[in-house]
């Protein structure tokens, strides 16, 4: 029986209103075959492609999927078969979802694919729940077969995170595509990490207002904790080691 999908209530994100910011440096620039001239328009293409589906972080010669690429430059397939081939390689697979819980999985695919942060815990609930029912590749094929994906990127156009200049400047955060997908909170808690080693002595440090200074009581009262005096040994008396004979006056 298969599980029906998870509704949600989406929220009003800053990608979901209109904007009025002027074009300029901060706007992300959009890659489509739409307006490809020349080899290195393509070239630019699939290099922004990688960068959003595997991030700065993974951008390694091993991950690259040459034939993929072949297709996408022969017309074979389109942006969006060329999306969804690097969210499902083998490479994309072994660096995100087996380091990741599929709520986080779930969560990294929706920025990088359709552009957006999730709308809440329900959504993350309701992808993880295809990811366990369908695997990655039936979720993958459930976003960009979405409806959201068709509108906002079709079938040549490279996802982009949608109005992130905005987040970025008020909220200071990140990008999608510049966030590590390695090893979220739950990964490092079961590697038990944080790990807190220290190499050297801890040293405390004292204010130099609190510094006591000379005749203050408290230096004596440190000085009295320091002494440690030696205190006799109380003897062990027993009938084993009393000399009775000793002990009792001899009389004539």
């Amino acid at each position: 029986m298969t599980i029906p999908f998870l509704s949600y209530t989406p929220t009003s994100q800053n990608q979901r209103v209109a904007g009025y910011e002027v074009p300029g440096e901060e706007q992300p620039k959009i890659y489509t075959t739409e307006n490809i001239l020349s080899g290195t328009d393509l070239d630019a293409l699939i290099w922004a492609a990688y960068r959003q589906i595997f991030s700065e972080h993974q951008l390694l010669t091993s991950n690259r999927q040459v034939t993929l690429e072949s297709q996408l430059r022969c017309g074979q397939i389109t942006v969006r078969d060329f999306i969804a081939g690097l969210a499902t390689s083998d490479s994309f697979i072994k660096y995100n979802y087996e380091s990741n819980s599929n709520y986080r999985f779930a969560e990294i695919c929706v920025q990088r694919i359709l552009g957006r942060d999730t709308y809440n815990e329900k959504e993350k609930i309701a992808w993880s729940i295809v990811i366990a029912t369908k695997g990655v590749k039936g979720f993958i094929d459930a976003l960009v077969n979405s409806e959201e994906y068709m509108t906002n990127f079709g079938y040549d156009t490279v996802p982009y995170q949608r109005r992130r200049n905005l987040p970025q400047r008020e909220l200071g955060e990140t990008p999608f595509n510049l966030k590590t997908p390695r090893y979220g909170a739950y990964y490092r808690a079961k590697l038990g990490f944080p790990q807190i080693i220290w190499q050297n002595a801890v040293k405390r440090f004292t204010p130099q207002e609190k510094v006591a200074k000379a005749g203050d009581p408290t230096s004596f009262l440190d000085m009295a904790r320091n002494i440690a005096p030696k205190v006799n040994p109380t003897p062990r008396v027993s009938a084993m080691n009393i000399d009775i004979e000793a002990s009792v006056p001899y009389r004539r």
